[in-house]
């Protein structure tokens, strides 16, 4: 009802005769509309789940504008959805540029859809937008085990990281992937110590020792890691960071201590603290993994991580 009693008298007239006859008082010509973390994935717009910002472009100044976020379901008299969510917008000098945030986030769970919806004087009807939301980062079980050392000359262990059940691909879920936009990007890092301290996305340490890749499956090497590079002793302690992210930035973690000696992984100890939120583990709770497995595996055909029970 409001939106009905703002916009009375914003839509266009007939002209009377002789006034202005053959002309367009008013053109119907949608803005473009971006979003902060959005990717284009076979012609549909995805984003990260959480506040964002919406930014509406006009070719000509524009006033007033209103947008919405919302379903597709029954609408009011301006055709905007019941239920929609109006966000606060501030035009630019120019009155071409409208900006405000939104906080995206699924109550259908993970890789929902809506439209956000731009109501404006020059509009027959309002413009809209699809979008689909990924709350939810990717996920793998991770295989971590040594190569033969050979063709190290100077000594050291190949240390793999791969995913035990391989899919034919990201889609397939075979245990490597994501719901909504699919696997990204993958990196394992190691460390000599405790990589966290006052700070956590960004550790403060640098590693040792990296190997990264994209997409499904996971299958990387660090090779010819020689621990007598770090110690005098036959075995240590190294500090593992996996990180798994999507294609619109969600990001889940895998945390583990491998003991490494001259040439084998003597054992790996996984800690799951805080997994798939992107804060530290206190390196506090761990099991040793005898199979060398740590992660969780995309499961049922859905993509969704499967809990990881220690």
């Amino acid at each position: 009802t409001l939106a009905s009693f703002l916009f009375v008298g914003c839509l266009p007239t007939t002209p009377a005769e002789g006034e202005g006859e053959g002309e367009t008082e008013v053109a119907s010509v949608c803005p473009t509309v971006s979003i902060t973390t959005e990717v284009e994935i076979s012609d549909k717009k995805y984003i990260k789940g959480g506040s964002q910002t919406i930014t509406v472009t006009f070719a000509e100044a524009t006033e007033p504008v209103s947008v919405y976020v919302g379903a597709t379901i029954k609408t009011n008299p301006v055709g905007v959805p019941e239920g929609a969510v109006e966000v606060v917008v501030s035009p630019d000098a120019d009155k071409k540029v409208y900006t405000g945030k939104y906080t995206f986030g699924s109550e259908t769970g993970d890789c929902s859809e809506g439209y956000i919806y731009i109501v404006t004087c020059a509009t027959c009807a309002p413009c809209k937008v699809a979008y689909t939301v990924d709350e939810a980062g990717p996920c793998s079980e991770v295989e971590i085990y040594e190569y033969p050392t050979t063709g190290c000359s100077c000594g050291g262990v190949n240390i793999r990281f791969r995913t035990p059940v391989a899919a034919a691909s990201c889609d397939d879920y075979g245990c490597c992937g994501d719901y909504c936009t699919g696997l990204d990007t993958w990196s394992f890092e190691l460390y000599k110590a405790n990589p966290f301290g006052t700070c956590c996305d960004v550790p403060c340490l640098s590693p040792v020792a990296t190997c990264s890749g994209t997409g499904c499956d996971i299958d990387c090497t660090i090779s010819c890691f020689d621990i007598s590079l770090y110690t005098t002793a036959s075995a240590m302690d190294f500090y593992l960071v996996g990180t798994l992210a999507d294609m619109v930035g969600n990001k889940t973690y895998y945390y583990a201590i491998l003991n490494i000696d001259t040439d084998d992984v003597v054992s790996v100890t996984e800690y799951v603290d805080d997994v798939a939120a992107g804060h530290c583990t206190t390196w506090t709770t761990g099991t040793v993994r005898a199979d060398g497995i740590i992660g969780a595996c995309a499961v049922g055909g859905t993509g969704v991580c499967a809990t990881v029970s220690l």
